[in-house]
């Protein structure tokens, strides 16, 4: 299994959101390096679910439950989805702050890659994520 982070401004798609859907395809991703991300995700990988520009932090925790496809948004091929549904909101949401505190997070794309909306996790860096939220 892998891990990954997708990023959403609450105002426009919150954790809430996807909670009262169960299910949402994760549509209107226009970066390339994002949209690679989303072809490499799996059926049952786990993803963190990072609210940006409010709150700036990991708030839940979802699941892929459909690999990638055409993006029903645009007619251009070029761009896919998955589907998402949540899994379980975080004890505390971890916030940017506390992961750019941890000095073994450093590395993880959300420090590094500040900007791209779907990123890779790597395992130690989710187990470490989950430890600050206060989650087993």
């Amino acid at each position: 299994m892998n891990y990954w982070l997708v990023k959403s401004d609450p105002e426009t798609y919150g954790w809430d959101e996807l909670v009262k859907e169960k299910e949402t395809a994760w549509t209107g991703i226009r970066s390339y390096a994002a949209r690679n991300n989303l072809r490499l995700m799996k059926k049952g990988d786990e993803v963190f679910f990072y609210h940006s520009n409010e709150g700036v932090e990991i708030v839940g925790i979802a699941k892929v439950v459909k690999e990638h496809y055409q993006d029903p948004t645009t007619e251009e091929t070029a761009w896919v989805v998955v589907d998402l549904k949540p899994v379980k909101k975080l004890k505390n949401p971890v916030s940017l702050t506390q992961i750019k505190a941890e000095k073994k997070l450093a590395n993880m794309d959300l420090v590094r890659l500040g900007r791209l909306s779907v990123q890779t996790v790597k395992a130690e860096e989710w187990a470490l994520v989950l430890k600050l939220s206060g989650e087993k």
